[in-house]
């Protein structure tokens, strides 16, 4: 039986970082992976392939609509080729799971592919191809989540599907209903919407993307109606039914009145869940709660002592990036090191076009802790670089603290959002004010000056292109 120092379980983005930093700081490291493909589901079936997805509709978007703005001409009709942008999308999906592979053996990471389980604190038993047991001194469970379904919803996977069976459809659907006005829904449903479909978003709650700023909803939700998308907010699924190839929502509006969808697929998209299946918890004595989360401590250690989890199986937000800070904090707290992580500091990011990212505290969060607080607001609309491109939608506010300045919270939507959170993220990690921001110098003509400007609004309201 081969013994290691750590052992993880689940290789997504949070599993496959921690055996990483683990093998650099000299631990002897095993990855162990249910699947054939390493990566987990961010990779095989979604920030990935939904992110090559999103990225060919827009070049198809662009090319039907708004080259000829450019003064580009395309004689005949531009056609989509779903097949050939579906295999696009995997061939992504290839070569990205073929770096892991690389970074595992770079690393000398030992890759066992099957079922981990525990038989007890100390030993895992491995079902499938590897079939074995090994024994880890630590372990660290990374099993991530699946997608969430509601109880009376029965999946069949070929008309009511969930994200994993939306990202390699056969056909443009003619009419797309999404159950869920989440990050996951709406991005699909912009990429669809983009190649043809008639899309209808169902959302139970009184807004698209609940969990954000609330200014960012409303300007996202224009959006999407202004591509003559569906937008049915504060409605309450009843029922799906399939009917041959048509299926049938039912729902309830904030009148109580029941109205009716029919469409040729309908996409699941009510969030996702933690997944332990088959870990055998219990026998290495892991408390999960009622929620089905692996309970942990400020230092993401279990209830038993050498064994800790990370990533969407635990609690706070299920995002990527959230689950490989974890994985790197485990293992340097392995290593006797003295790691942190900021979890008010950890962005959310909406791949939609026009991109939308927010860190830190949201407007609603500090009215209801009472804080006083101040905005600065600036359009995308104002900046040179934004009408250059014709990416005008949009913009970045910046909520300070009324009488320290420091910045409490950025949130933005336009072009390029997702990479310009990174700026905010820096700025309030080292607790900057919103006028160290604007004193900081941005070149021009750049998207990211929109950052300088709301700062500028939030420092005296002296924004100078507003």
């Amino acid at each position: 039986m081969k013994s290691y120092d750590v052992a993880i379980i689940g290789s997504g983005p949070g599993g496959y970082v921690a055996a990483i930093r683990c093998a650099q700081l000299g631990m002897k490291t095993a990855i162990i992976e249910k699947y054939s493909t390493l990566g987990g589901t961010c990779l095989n079936v979604g920030c990935i392939p939904s992110k090559a997805l999103l990225s060919s509709s827009h070049h198809y978007e662009e090319a039907t609509k708004h080259f000829e703005d450019h003064g580009i001409e395309i004689p005949g009709e531009i056609k989509v080729n779903l097949e050939k942008m579906i295999a696009r999308k995997q061939a992504v999906v290839d070569q990205t799971i073929g770096g892991i592979d690389f970074l595992m053996k770079k690393n000398n990471i030992d890759v066992y592919e099957g079922l981990g389980s525990f038989k007890d604190a100390t030993h895992i038993k491995i079902d499938g191809k590897d079939a074995g047991e090994i024994e880890a001194k630590n372990t660290i469970i990374a099993t991530g989540s699946k997608p969430s379904n509601l109880p009376f919803i029965k999946l069949d996977k070929e008309r009511i599907i969930t994200s994993t069976e939306a990202l390699k459809l056969k056909e443009v659907p003619k009419h797309l209903i999404i159950i869920g006005g989440g990050v996951i829904g709406l991005e699909l449903g912009q990429v669809y919407r983009r190649l043809g479909a008639e899309v209808s978003v169902v959302e139970y709650m009184d807004r698209i993307l609940p969990t954000m700023d609330a200014g960012l909803s409303k300007e996202l939700n224009k959006v999407f109606k202004k591509a003559k998308c569906k937008m049915m907010v504060s409605h309450k699924v009843q029922s799906v039914e399939r009917k041959g190839d048509e299926v049938i929502v039912k729902a309830e509006n904030k009148k109580g009145e029941v109205v009716e969808f029919k469409g040729d697929y309908c996409l699941v998209s009510v969030g996702r869940r933690p997944y332990t299946d088959g870990l055998n918890a219990e026998a290495a004595g892991v408390k999960i709660n009622d929620r089905g989360q692996v309970e942990v401590n400020d230092h993401l250690q279990t209830s038993t002592k050498n064994i800790y989890a990370i990533g969407d199986v635990v609690r706070g937000a299920m995002l990527a990036h959230k689950a490989e800070e974890e994985g790197i904090f485990v293992a340097e707290t392995l290593a006797g090191q003295k790691p942190h992580i900021d979890y008010n500091l950890i962005p959310g990011v909406v791949y939609t076009w026009p991109e939308v990212a927010g860190v830190g505290k949201t407007e609603e969060e500090l009215k209801e802790d009472k804080v006083e607080y101040k905005v600065g607001q600036f359009p995308f609309r104002a900046l040179g670089r934004a009408r250059a491109s014709g990416d005008i939608d949009g913009f970045v506010k910046i909520l300070a603290d009324k009488t320290t300045d420091e910045v409490l919270g950025v949130h933005m939507i336009g072009a390029r959002c997702a990479d310009l959170i990174a700026e905010a993220v820096t700025a309030m990690e080292f607790r900057a004010s919103a006028e160290d921001i604007s004193r900081y110098s941005h070149a021009h003509p750049t998207f990211a000056e929109a950052i300088k400007e709301a700062a500028l609004a939030a420092t005296d309201d002296r924004a100078l292109h507003a």
